[in-house]
């Protein structure tokens, strides 16, 4: 069989599939509409399924033409809270919603990969899982859906999942990336409550000023990455909010710092959160304030089997061709919670590039109102899914 050529086949069914979810965005994990659109083309391909997360999720089986290994199929549907700018016409129908982040590409391109498996049941042993998951951007649904049972009755010997859209100027149209163990960063979230004594602004002897104090905390948390972290292993230390303070000649009782935590490896993950309160704690000692601290372990890394990308890459190279795969040389710094799937079996979680060009030569990023996708590139998607499943349970 020619897998490419089937997924170029039902190319427009894909397109219309991706088009009527994006119409539908959702947050989080209630996903009503999003997940009773993937019921109802699994039930018109014969698949048999069942949801989890309360409703919320779909896993869908596929069973070949004799017992072998499972393999997992990964498409994440959530969308982002977003007011969306594209000018579309299947934009979004939902206010302040959209998917800015290509799970409706994710999704339509998995729905592709099931139609073909399910009509070519006779071609593989074994089982085929598909794993439609909520809340990836917030607060994450492959836990949860691991949880219940998602890896399990069969078992998931292996799973993949991609992501598409801009990936790095130096993956092209139609290539894919890839990397060697971790993919992509753990994501950690912190919240700091910096405890002084308010006072008024022409008298600051007579309080505590906590806005001096985020201040300096502010610039300590930065030497973790530049001082105490081998500069060879990328990490992230970002405050991204700032709030405290209501007039100008007030200084307020408490500054709140909230920010995230990206790191590649477990040992250092675990040093940055205890670096961050010793930091705070002593600086806000020394200023005779006081603090409070939520830190929350929030993604883990992205960790990319060895061995199982190997494998992919062979199938790859049969839909893509070997010129068309890069190797990145460095993780990506944003978060995924893939990761937890690839915690409990081996795989690859690869990137698929097809950035949408505007007519004026722009391309919007992921998360960005006027964020879209070149939509012929799915069928390719869909194909690297299907190759790499005859190739695993041959």
């Amino acid at each position: 069989m020619n897998v490419l050529e089937e997924a170029k086949k039902i190319e427009q069914e894909i397109i219309k599939w991706r088009r009527d979810l994006h119409k539908i965005p959702e947050l989080n994990l209630y996903l009503p509409k999003t997940t009773k659109y993937v019921e109802e083309k699994l039930k018109e391909m014969g698949i048999e399924y069942k949801t989890l997360v309360n409703g919320n999720a779909v896993v869908g089986l596929i069973k070949g033409n004799s017992d072998g290994k499972t393999i997992g199929l990964r498409a994440d549907m959530d969308a982002l809270p977003i007011q969306e700018e594209t000018g579309l016409e299947f934009s979004s129908i939902h206010k302040g919603c959209m998917h800015a982040c290509g799970h409706d590409g994710h999704t339509a391109m998995l729905l592709g990969a099931a139609k073909i498996l399910s009509e070519n049941r006779d071609k593989f042993k074994g089982n085929v899982k598909l794993l439609f998951q909520p809340g990836e951007e917030y607060p994450g649904g492959a836990l949860p859906m691991i949880e219940e049972g998602a890896m399990e009755n069969p078992k998931v010997d292996a799973v993949i999942g991609l992501h598409e859209g801009v990936i790095d100027e130096r993956v092209g149209k139609g290539k894919i990336a890839y990397k060697d163990g971790c993919m992509m960063a753990s994501m950690d979230r912190f919240l700091i409550r910096v405890i002084g004594k308010g006072c008024h602004g022409a008298y600051p002897q007579m309080g505590v000023d906590p806005v001096i104090m985020a201040s300096e905390i502010i610039l300590s948390l930065q030497k973790i990455a530049s001082r105490e972290i081998n500069t060879n292993e990328p990490i992230i230390v970002s405050v991204c909010r700032i709030n405290g303070g209501f007039s100008q000649n007030i200084i307020p009782d408490i500054v709140e710092l909230e920010g995230t935590v990206r790191a590649t490896n477990n040992e250092t993950r675990k040093f940055i959160a205890n670096r961050i309160e010793e930091i705070v704690k002593g600086i806000t000692s020394a200023n005779r304030g006081t603090y409070e601290i939520e830190y929350d372990f929030k993604y883990p890394a992205v960790i990319n089997d060895k061995k199982f990308n190997k494998f992919f890459l062979e199938s790859a190279k049969k839909i893509v061709g070997e010129e068309n795969i890069f190797e990145l040389p460095t993780p990506v710094m944003g978060g995924e919670d893939m990761a937890y799937f690839l915690e409990k079996a081996p795989g690859t979680f690869f990137f698929l590039s097809n950035p949408k060009v505007y007519p004026d030569g722009k391309i919007y990023s992921h998360h960005n109102p006027k964020f879209d996708v070149d939509e012929n590139y799915f069928h390719i998607g869909t194909a690297l899914f299907v190759q790499t499943v005859l190739d695993y349970l041959k």
